[in-house]
């Protein structure tokens, strides 16, 4: 899986504007709705939120990555904030993040849902790339990271 393919700038929020857990991942669903990728907005948001509440979805190093899979969405979709300011986020090393990537899956798809979220984890244990994420001051900056990166 190669998610510079999947991931857009459209998709891509630097800096994010929302100071907690649930007005981040609102944000970023409203990103996928207004790139016309959810067949529900309402659906989605809960289907995070759902899996939010079943365990935080920040796994440490400053990463979040909610995800849900429901019948809102027609395929793997994702979509990336950068926090000007690291959030809450529950993480399992409790410490705030700034790099928060959300993932959509439809219901019956779950070979896709799987390897995306392991893509993402192995391509964050890179601390450079990281520090670089971080920083990076534009939605195209982002897009490009992750395209450099995955053609390492």
């Amino acid at each position: 899986m190669i998610l510079s393919q999947i991931l857009q700038p459209s998709l891509v929020k630097v800096p994010l504007a929302g100071k907690d857990k649930q007005s981040v991942i609102t944000e970023l669903v409203n990103l996928l709705d207004a790139g016309k990728l959810l067949l529900n907005k309402d659906v989605a948001l809960q289907a995070v939120l759902n899996r939010e509440q079943v365990r935080s979805t920040g796994i440490g190093s400053g990463i979040a990555i909610p995800h849900g899979k429901c019948n809102a969405v027609k395929e793997l979709v994702i979509a990336l904030g950068i926090a000007a300011q690291p959030i809450d986020f529950d993480s399992v090393d409790n410490k705030p993040v700034s790099i928060v990537i959300l993932l959509l899956s439809p219901l019956d798809q779950t070979g896709p849902h799987i390897q995306a979220l392991a893509r993402i984890s192995r391509l964050m244990l890179d601390e450079a790339f990281r520090n670089k994420l971080q920083k990076a001051s534009s939605a195209n900056e982002v897009c490009e990271l992750f395209a450099n990166k995955e053609n390492e």
